[in-house]
């Protein structure tokens, strides 16, 4: 039997995931962002990584980015082109040291596309090959940054959230930036289902 005291505590829990991010928020790196969207509004093609409940994050982003115009491309997609200068490869890397994601941004880097990674871990090895840093300050699954707001919530989840927070608020400056209207990306939503 499911005991009476889960209203209390799920009253609790959400007021405590509220205010991890809140915190999160607040601490985020202006320049970082501006220095991403500086380097996604450049790009002429854009290429998204990223795996496991990051991964998720990251595709819903790639969507978005195509929605605001932009070439978009998901790595593991079997159509997916090959990368010139000029591109620009986005990877979410949240602990800096995935070892398949370190490996394609290397290739990356080999074809003359741009690099940027997203990462709670931006000492770590993986975002010293970058020419870009998005450093998200939430707690990461096998995280080394202590400037990362600490978290309840098992593993990687409140840097798991945050991303799609972050990332939807990214799109909505990218949209004033690059001088787009909801109504424009609705149009380039997808129209056959």
């Amino acid at each position: 039997m499911i005991s009476l005291s889960v209203k209390k505590e799920y009253l609790n829990l959400y007021e405590t995931v509220l205010a991890e991010h809140k915190e999160a928020f607040q601490a985020q790196d202006i320049d970082g962002l501006i220095g991403a969207m500086t380097a996604i509004v450049g790009a002429k093609r854009i290429f998204v990584m990223g795996v496991g409940r990051e991964g998720i994050a990251a595709r819903g982003f790639a969507m978005r980015l195509m929605h605001l115009g932009k070439e978009t491309h998901w790595i593991w997609d079997d159509t997916t082109p090959g990368m010139f200068g000029g591109d620009l490869f986005i990877a979410v890397n949240g602990s800096g040291r995935i070892g398949h994601i370190h490996y394609v941004v290397e290739q990356a880097k080999k074809s003359g596309a741009a690099i940027l990674v997203v990462t709670g871990s931006p000492e770590e090895k993986t975002p010293k090959l970058a020419d870009n840093v998005l450093f998200v300050p939430a707690a990461v699954y096998n995280g080394t940054d202590p400037r990362c707001v600490p978290s309840i919530q098992p593993m990687g989840n409140l840097f798991e959230q945050h991303l799609f927070l972050l990332f939807d608020i990214l799109i909505m400056l990218l949209e004033k930036e690059m001088k787009s209207s909801h109504a424009e990306m609705e149009k380039r939503h997808r129209n056959i289902e």
